[in-house]
This record gives C-alpha cells, sequence and structure tokens, in this order.
C-alpha cells in the first residue's frame, strides 16, 4: 500500500502533539511506541481510541502502531517475533564466530600462514558470541534496549560486530579470506532490531570504514579509484539492506501487534458474550449436524435434567431417550434449512408422570458462500410453564388496575349501603328485620374487606425500602398472633419458631411484613393437625445478599391441580374465602424485591407443607443494632 504524502502526515503528526514518536514502519522498535498512540486527537481536543483495521476507511492517515500499550502487555506475556529474531540473531553469531576459528584453522593446515591479529580477534569474537548464546537468558530483551547506543544489548552484539569484522578487514588487506560479507550480519540486524536512525547510523559507520579501508589500500597500491568505487558501491548496498530490513520489520511487527491485539479483543469479546449468555433466563444450545452440543448456557443445562443441572457442554443430544424429541427437532430443522419465528413446543419425557414442554426457536449461523450448508444451529429454549405464567402476570396486572379503580367506585355505594342498614337497624323490632340486617351489615363487612385488599395491591407510588431487623418483627408478629389466635407459647404450644441471635437487616416494610407473616400462619394454623410443633417457623441467612423465611406445617399436601392456582386472586378453597391473601402476599413481596412460593417436602417430614419468602439482606443502622441486642 503507497504511503500517504508527507504534507498530510506531518499536518496529522502536528494537530496530535508537540512531540513525535517514531512510526511503526521506521523500524521494529517504533512498533512499540508511547501511550499516546493508543489514542486520535478529535477537533476539539478529545480523544478517542483508535480504530480497529479492519473499519479504518482506505487512505487512513492514522498511525500503524495499533494498540501500542495492549499490545506490549500482551506481548510480554510470552515470546514474540522480536525475541526469536533475536535469539536467532545470538545463533547465527556464535555459529559464525565458530566458523571464523575454524576457517582460521584450515588456513594454517593448507600452509598458508593466518595473520596472528585476525586469528586473535577471531578467537575473541568466538568465544563473547558463544558464551553470550550459552549463558542462561535471566529476562527478556526490550526492544527499547536496543534503542540506545551505550546500551549493553547493542554494545554486546551489533557493536561487538561491527568492531570485530571492521578489524578483520582492516587488519588484513589483500587477504584470500572477504571479510566485508561478514558486515551484512550486524547492518541486517541492525534494521530489523533498532530504530530507523540508528540503523542508519550503523550502515554509515561501516561505509565509513570501507572507505577508510580503501583508501589507506590505495596507498599500498595506488588503485585509489577501483578500490574507493568498490568501497562505495558495498557502502551503497548497506544502506539498501538497511531500509529494506527496517521496512519489512517494520511490517512483520504492524502484523503481529494487530494479531495480538485482535485476539485480545475477540478474547474479551467472548468473555463479555459467555457472561451474557450464561445470565440469560432462556436456555441457549449450541449444536451441529451430528448433534453434538458444542455450547450450553446454565439455563439450558437446567431445562435439559429432571433436577439439577445437566453436564456442561460439549456432549451429544443422541442416546438419551428423554432427549429424542429434541434430537429429531435439531434434525428437521438442519433439512429444512428454516424455522418457524415463534418456535415449536417439544416435549421433554424424563420418566413416567415427570415431562417438560419447552419452546423451541432455532437460528442458524451463516457461512459467506450462499450455497454452503449450515453447520450449527442455535438453539433457544423456554419453559412452556414460564410463558404461561408471564402471560397470567401480565393479564393479573393489568386486572390489578381494573379491579383498583372498580373497588374504588365501589367503596362510596358501599358506605351508602352500611349507613342505611345501621338506620333500618335501630327500627327493626322484629327478629325476622334483625336477622336481614344483620346479614347486610355482614357482607357489607366483607365487601369492605375485599375493597381493601384490592386497594392495598393496587400499584401506586414507589416507596422508598428501608432496613428493618427481622428478627425482632417475626418475634414480634409471632407473639401478636399467638395472642390473637388463642396459641399458647411454649414447648408444647403448636407453633415452633426457630429465630436467628444477632439482628437481621431485609428490606421490607414492617407493616407489610407482618401482613404476610400474619397470612401465613393463618393458614398453616387452619390446615395443621394442632399437636405440638405442628407449625416451624423458621428465619436464617442464607448467604450475604438473601435471607430465608419458612412457615411449614404438617398439614395434608396441597394436591397438584390446586398448587398452580394459590397466588392467584379470587381463588379459594373455602366457601367464604375471598381468595386474595396468598395474592397480596406476593404483590407485597414483590414490592422490595423478595419471592414467595410454596414447595411440598419430601416424604416422610413432618412438616410436608412449606411456604418461604426469599427477602433481600441490606444493613441496619448501627442504632437499631444496639438497641435491639441490648434489650
Amino acid at each position: 500500500m503507497s504511503a500517504p504524502p508527507r504534507g498530510r502526515e506531518r499536518r496529522v503528526g502536528d494537530r496530535r502533539g508537540p512531540r513525535r514518536a517514531p512510526t511503526a514502519d521506521e523500524s521494529w522498535f517504533g512498533a512499540f511506541g508511547s501511550a499516546e498512540d493508543t489514542q486520535v486527537s478529535t477537533d476539539d481536543g478529545a480523544t478517542m481510541p483508535m480504530p480497529d483495521a479492519s473499519t479504518r476507511p482506505a487512505g487512513s492517515t492514522l498511525d500503524s502502531r495499533l494498540f501500542s500499550r495492549q499490545a506490549e502487555r500482551i506481548v510480554s506475556a510470552g515470546q514474540t517475533a522480536f525475541d526469536r529474531i533475536y535469539r536467532t540473531f545470538i545463533g547465527a553469531r556464535a555459529a559464525l564466530g565458530v566458523a571464523l576459528v575454524v576457517a582460521q584453522a584450515i588456513t594454517g593446515l593448507f600452509g598458508a600462514r593466518p595473520s596472528l591479529p585476525a586469528a586473535l580477534v577471531s578467537v575473541a569474537y568466538g568465544a563473547l558470541a558463544l558464551s553470550l548464546w550459552l549463558l542462561p537468558r535471566r529476562r527478556t530483551v526490550e526492544p527499547k534496549s536496543l534503542a540506545r547506543v551505550l546500551g549493553a544489548p547493542w554494545l554486546t552484539t551489533i557493536g561487538v560486530d561491527v568492531i570485530a569484522f571492521s578489524a578483520l578487514h582492516m587488519l588484513t588487506p589483500g587477504a584470500s579470506l572477504n571479510y566485508v560479507a561478514l558486515l551484512v550480519l550486524p547492518v541486517l540486524m541492525a534494521g530489523v532490531l533498532t530504530p530507523r536512525p540508528l540503523a542508519l547510523a550503523t550502515a554509515a559507520a561501516v561505509a565509513l570504514m570501507l572507505l577508510v579501508a580503501a583508501w589507506l589500500g590505495s596507498l599500498r597500491d595506488g588503485s585509489l579509484t577501483q578500490l574507493m568505487t568498490q568501497a562505495a558501491l558495498a557502502g551503497s548496498g548497506f544502506f539498501v539492506i538497511t531500509v529494506l530490513a527496517g521496512e519489512l520489520a517494520g511490517r512483520l511487527a504492524r502484523e503481529e501487534l494487530t494479531a495480538l491485539g485482535n485476539m485480545e479483543m475477540a478474547r474479551q469479546q467472548a468473555a463479555l458474550n459467555r457472561l451474557v449468555i450464561e445470565e440469560m433466563q432462556d436456555g441457549i444450545l449450541v449444536v451441529d449436524r451430528r448433534g453434538r452440543v458444542r455450547a450450553a448456557n446454565p439455563a439450558a443445562r437446567r431445562l435439559l435434567a429432571p433436577t439439577g443441572m445437566s453436564r456442561p457442554a460439549p456432549f451429544q443430544l443422541r442416546g438419551v431417550e428423554a432427549w429424542s424429541e429434541l434430537v429429531r427437532t435439531v434434525e428437521q430443522a438442519f433439512v429444512e434449512s428454516a424455522w418457524p419465528e415463534a418456535g415449536r413446543d417439544v416435549t421433554l419425557e424424563f420418566e413416567p408422570g415427570s415431562a417438560r414442554t419447552l419452546r423451541v426457536r432455532v437460528r442458524f449461523t451463516r457461512h459467506k458462500a450462499a450455497q454452503a450448508n449450515e453447520d450449527f444451529c442455535v438453539l433457544f429454549l423456554e419453559d412452556v410453564r414460564n410463558m404461561q405464567a408471564r402471560s397470567r402476570q401480565e393479564k393479573l396486572a393489568a386486572m390489578g388496575r381494573v379491579s383498583a379503580g372498580i373497588a374504588h367506585e365501589i367503596r362510596n355505594p358501599l358506605a351508602a349501603i352500611a349507613q342505611a342498614n345501621a338506620l333500618l337497624a335501630e327500627d327493626a323490632t322484629e327478629p325476622g328485620q334483625r336477622q336481614l340486617t344483620r346479614m347486610v351489615a355482614d357482607n357489607v363487612d366483607r365487601l369492605k374487606r375485599i375493597v381493601d385488599d384490592v386497594m392495598e395491591v393496587a400499584p401506586g407510588q414507589p416507596q422508598e425500602v428501608h432496613a428493618i431487623d427481622a428478627t425482632a418483627q417475626v418475634a414480634a408478629v409471632c407473639s401478636d398472633w399467638a395472642r390473637s389466635a388463642g396459641v399458647k407459647l411454649g414447648d408444647q404450644s403448636v407453633l415452633r419458631v426457630d429465630l436467628p441471635s444477632q439482628p437481621l437487616g431485609v428490606a421490607f416494610d414492617a407493616e407489610h411484613l407482618r401482613r404476610v407473616l400474619v397470612n401465613l400462619l393463618d393458614n398453616a394454623h387452619r390446615h395443621a393437625s394442632g399437636r405440638p410443633g405442628a407449625i416451624l417457623l423458621r428465619l436464617d441467612s442464607r448467604d450475604e445478599t438473601r435471607a430465608f423465611l419458612s412457615v411449614a406445617s404438617d398439614g395434608a399436601p396441597i394436591p397438584p391441580e390446586v398448587e398452580r392456582y394459590l397466588f392467584e386472586p379470587f381463588f379459594s378453597t373455602r366457601s367464604r374465602g375471598t381468595g386474595l391473601g396468598l395474592y397480596i402476599c406476593r404483590e407485597l413481596c414483590e414490592r422490595y424485591g423478595a419471592s414467595i412460593d410454596y414447595r411440598s417436602r419430601a416424604p416422610g417430614d413432618p412438616h410436608g407443607n412449606e411456604f418461604f419468602v426469599v427477602m433481600r439482606r441490606m444493613p441496619l443502622a448501627d442504632t437499631d443494632a444496639r438497641l435491639h441486642l441490648t434489650s
């Protein structure tokens, strides 16, 4: 790709700031630029992250240094191309040092007397190169360390090579061995491993040495023009080698940094996707044509197992009898290469009497080639019961708003009826008339309770949530309820209470918690046997974020056909019940981020029926905690 014009490049550099760091295409060192390279200034002076290469418009003059801070952190975690080239360079120097010593020995064996200074230089260079190669590497050589001429890495490698090979060339004029070719190694490595100004300075020093050697040689044989021409050509070649090596090294460095930066971004994106998918309420399966599940989030693993969770991916869908219909669904989806937008229902038969119906929506991965077959499909699974529950909840919410409006309108006529009935009761003298007025009064009171219950759960202004001491509040409610219900407290009491010894702060309203707990205690007392300990109330903290309140009784288990309607309004098994008690409890719990539910305990448990409330924990004020502890 052609480089941008110099003028335009200069203008971009001026906008970035007064100091211009080396660009990545000048040397390998420039690829690890300063932190300024990670940002691009905008017209208003703000900074923005450097865009990815795939999204950068053609002809953009942005630097190619790419993720310098991030890439440098990634590169430092393992061996980079710079490290490999540097270690290869050290190994080549060692091999070349051995070759120089062997060449001097072979020259002597064939009768030619080697130059003693050249032999000493060769032996010294070979020993230094071998020692640098054999010594254990204590730390990674940073690219910036080779940017300093007086730094130990540059002096012990490129500097030593330039001095040693120049000395061999100067000390053996007219020898059978041509040492000029050896100078290619330090010049080449300077172009690859050092900034471009230093690399060009190295090539210039070598070229000057060649010119000086040619001038000295001309003093001996007088062929100045020929020797100077040869030295100038060799020096020009070294400059070309330096520039080409720098360009190739810069390109390799940019490609490596781009790849490593993109890899890191891909890992971050994968981690984000995995986090989002794992937190989704819908189950997600990624399945290939062979029925092998490549990925499955926790929600899907829960849906595929009768209890608990299935094994983590990868696993095979085929071979499990309960998943046979799901396997047929996947095969059908691959054959049709299309699926209804709303999905289809699939039933998983885990065991006789235990089944789960799932709504399955299928999406396919797309290849670049339109003719390519689909290799993967993504299954979105959702429990049909949860869908129906949400639908009922939405309908109940709408009905609740309507009921609240109706209840508000009923209050006035109901008050008029109660007042008129009271006036009639004053004039009623016959027993039949008094019985009729009592019937009217009883039904008016019943209607008032229903209206009050409906208005209690009607949507209103959001209330500020405060922390209450659940331990003290539950203890007080149990005492009040026992007095009003005629239940004696003690070892032989029908009510057994298990409370923590320390204050337990929860996010709830004290009066609303009282109403929820009284309703649960009334229901438990109504269906319990009446034996000592027939009702068990337990409060504890499950973890740092949740508190658990349970009311269990030894009554008969609730039938499944009744259990599904427990928390729906106006559903009651009693002829005189309004069916709003548990519905109001659920609505009050949801106001404070709590939840209420019912479960039937394992067979053999003396308290088979259990209603439980899971509340959010909230720290108490210090004064509240001290008052509770000292009371």
